[in-house]
């Protein structure tokens, strides 16, 4: 009984190991912390991510805000594995599933529009209208840049054909107000201070593209938009007409082993804050799944999907997260154990019965070396045999389940005495 005891104590700890590795290692508790990746200043990136930090603090989770260089420094910074951070503000058809392969998507947030800004008495019609100026394209290294760039080249209007001014946000719209460049390029939302300073400027006239819907087509992350007559301010009637613009969506990269359950809270929180309609979005358009090159997380995939986990739309997020665990890891397992501990009660009585079973197998035995010679001396070993048989029946630990089993291999012991008694009285009356 104590193998069978100490089998059952080492199964045991087996299961308990095997069940704490998988809790720890298999789906491990998410971080406490989230560092994410905002931009310079340029656009809105800061201030949502302040709102995002303000929501997740009160689930326990601190978000960590780094400034950076604007949208290519944050997906360099996500790429390098000795970085620490996590997730960043990028402007959409700026990443790509080749150079960035460790990089998913968590979905876009808003509109971007490619505000164009320019002085002079010629209305600017198309991109090509723009060779020859002097174009302010934005911070070098910045997504502004790059997403002008792009644009701009799209139509052939290149280094060599026109003169790219790299410029932050506030020297360009200092250098249209003093002539000293005749176009700006700002990639940034309706409601931006450069943007509302540069829509209210008599002198300044925001560029309407005729060819907006084509730029979609040849850049097909780019979305077209029209910004309705009055829609920046209804008073001055700010702008005089419909404007046809060219927008990317701002999008949430991650790096690759973003944990699933800090995808959610930090999506929870995006939803929160791009729900409302603006100027350009409708009422829970966005967060939505419109990234353009990078593959989408799974996680954010399923939350578009359906939305939040059902234990975390209910529970606070650590007690979430620790019975999402319970669920994927453990369960599963004790699944598995269930009847591995069913067998348990079989194994043991398949045991004691095995027992039994031996001692009746060396009775047998007996009984048939009792028909093979019949003589005095044998008679004697056979009936000291006998005794050992039962002694080691006597010493047997048997359940009560099995003590019925017990006397009768007890009564048949007794029998087979008897026979050999028998035997040797019939020698002993010849003697």
């Amino acid at each position: 009984m104590k193998k069978v005891i100490f089998s059952l104590v080492i199964y045991m700890i087996l299961i308990i190991g095997v069940l704490v590795l998988a809790y720890k290692y298999v789906n491990p508790a998410p971080p406490n912390k989230i560092v994410l990746m905002t931009g310079n200043g340029e656009g809105d990136y800061l201030q949502f991510a302040q709102a995002y930090q303000k929501l997740i603090k009160h689930e326990g989770i601190t978000v960590e805000i780094r400034k950076s260089n604007g949208t290519m420094d944050n997906l360099k910074t996500l790429q390098d594995p000795n970085s620490d951070a996590d997730v960043g503000f990028v402007i959409d058809g700026l990443a790509s599933s080749d150079e960035d392969p460790d990089l998913v998507s968590l979905g876009s947030l808003y509109y971007e529009p490619i505000w164009i800004f320019y002085r002079g008495n010629k209305e600017l019609k198309r991109l090509n209208d723009l060779k020859g100026l002097r174009i302010a394209i934005g911070q070098m290294g910045g997504g502004t840049e790059a997403l002008s760039t792009r644009v701009l080249e799209s139509s052939g209007v290149t280094k060599e054909t026109a003169q790219f001014k790299s410029l932050g946000w506030e020297e360009s719209v200092e250098a249209l107000k003093t002539q000293k460049v005749d176009v700006v390029f700002l990639v940034a939302t309706p409601e931006d201070p450069d943007v509302e300073s540069l829509m209210d400027d008599p002198s300044v006239h925001l560029m309407s593209l005729d060819q907006a819907e084509a730029i979609t087509k040849h850049l097909p992350y780019l979305h077209h938009l029209t910004l309705p007559e009055g829609a920046m301010n209804l008073t001055k009637n700010l702008p005089s007409r419909n404007i046809e613009l060219v927008a990317a969506t701002t999008t949430l990269v991650a790096k690759e082993d973003f944990h699933p359950a800090l995808v959610y809270l930090l999506l929870k929180a995006a939803t929160e804050v791009h729900r409302e309609p603006g100027i350009f979005e409708a009422k829970n358009e966005f967060p939505t799944e419109k990234d353009y090159e990078l593959p989408l997380d799974p996680a954010a995939k399923q939350f578009y999907k359906s939305g939040a986990p059902f234990w975390q739309r209910y529970l606070p997020f650590w007690l979430a997260t620790l019975v999402e665990r319970f669920l994927i890891v453990v369960f599963p397992l004790l699944v598995f154990i269930y009847p591995m501990a069913k067998s348990i009660p079989r194994f043991l009585e398949r045991r004691t019965k095995n027992k039994i079973l031996k001692r009746y197998g060396e009775l047998k035995y007996l009984e048939t070396l009792l028909e093979q010679e019949k003589t005095h001396e044998k008679y004697q070993l056979h009936l000291s045999q006998l005794d050992e048989i039962e002694n080691r029946v006597n010493a047997m630990k048997i359940p009560l389940d099995f003590a019925e089993h017990v006397y009768v291999l007890r009564e048949h012991i007794d029998f087979v005495r008897r026979n050999l008694r028998r035997g040797i009285d019939e020698f002993q009356k010849k003697g």
